[in-house]
């Protein structure tokens, strides 16, 4: 899918500090009334520690435009979340973060003529139609790309890496988009990439804790952990303590910045996680809503794609060296 060419270049100024970017990125701008439309979000999983924040954010959002919203936990059940907006007779627009990114079709049948604004996990571009189909997020492809950058700046004598790989679900765009980046990324510096561990944790800490302690008996050698995000990078990190190894030498990355993520970077666990801006997805979702009922482009909002299918809000690298500024 096309990506606006202003998002490299505000992508730029962030890691480069020529302008100033923050942790409300692509949220400052007011938020379009919307009194009495009535929204219903439903989340796949809404104990994960990013869809928390994504959707507190979006619930504000909401608040301030005069929305009712009502939020629905599918808990990653597909079954439950079709439940959701077969049942959502009421709602003028629904806002859903997909269990699996294959069922945008059906979930669109379902909802008949009301609107969806999908968040966190992309469908296919063939199911989004414009003013009435429509993606809000991050372009998980950048994020993939910028743990690779941080990685290939860190070894960049090296000709050889050993690298290990904590992906995410399997039916997630997150997991498909950022490590297809990470991996092109790596293959295109020139140097010998050697993928010595990659696997699902799911997005689960002590399912990543597990994989990697089973990794690490096997003595082969790793030169980092490129993770889908910091809930499991978090995972990587106990595993790393408890087998007394050293930070300075094996490169955990995640991505989300989560208060927790923002902790092992701070603490030199972590040697980087890349933002997702939570609040500015979450804004950003409910800007489209509203435009949605309204019978309005979205192309209007910024970050938008002229084509009126999506609304990028971008990542940004956090290190130890920056890491204050997401607090």
């Amino acid at each position: 899918m096309k990506k606006k060419l202003f998002l490299a270049g505000t992508l730029a100024l962030c890691l480069f500090g020529i302008t100033a970017c923050s942790k409300d990125s692509g949220s400052s701008s007011q938020i379009e009334k919307g009194d009495g439309i009535k929204v219903m979000l439903t989340v796949s999983d809404g104990s994960d520690s990013f869809r928390k924040l994504l959707v507190a954010a979006a619930e504000d959002a909401a608040g301030q435009a005069g929305m009712e919203i009502d939020v629905q936990d599918a808990a990653g059940s597909t079954e439950s979340q079709m439940n959701h907006i077969k049942n959502a007779k009421d709602a003028d627009v629904i806002i859903c973060a997909l269990c699996d990114s294959g069922t945008a079709q059906e979930m669109e049948v379902l909802a008949g003529d009301t609107p969806i604004v999908f968040i966190n996990s992309c469908p296919a571009e063939d199911y989004l139609e414009a003013e009435k189909y429509v993606y809000v997020g991050s372009d998980e492809e950048v994020a993939g790309k910028l743990q690779a950058d941080y990685v290939l700046d860190k070894y960049s004598s090296k000709s050889e890496l050993n690298v290990a790989i904590i992906k995410g679900e399997s039916t997630h765009s997150a997991t498909k988009g950022r490590t297809k980046a990470a991996k092109a990324t790596l293959e295109a510096s020139g140097k010998k990439i050697n993928y010595v561990y990659e696997d699902f944790a799911d997005w689960s800490t002590d399912t990543a804790k597990d994989m990697f302690n089973l990794f690490l008996r096997t003595g082969q050698p790793v030169d980092c952990v490129i993770s889908n995000n910091d809930s499991m990078a978090i995972g990587i990190v106990q595993s790393a303590e408890e087998n007394d190894l050293d930070f300075d030498d094996l490169p955990i990355l995640g991505v989300d910045a989560t208060p927790d993520g923002l902790d092992a970077v701070e603490n030199g666990q972590m040697a980087c996680t890349i933002y997702q801006p939570a609040k500015g997805q979450g804004e950003a979702a409910v800007k489209a809503a509203i435009k949605l009922v309204k019978g309005e482009s979205i192309t209007k909002l910024e970050g938008a794609e002229d084509n009126g299918l999506y609304v990028w809000v971008p990542f940004e690298s956090v290190t130890k060296s920056n890491v204050s500024s997401y607090r």
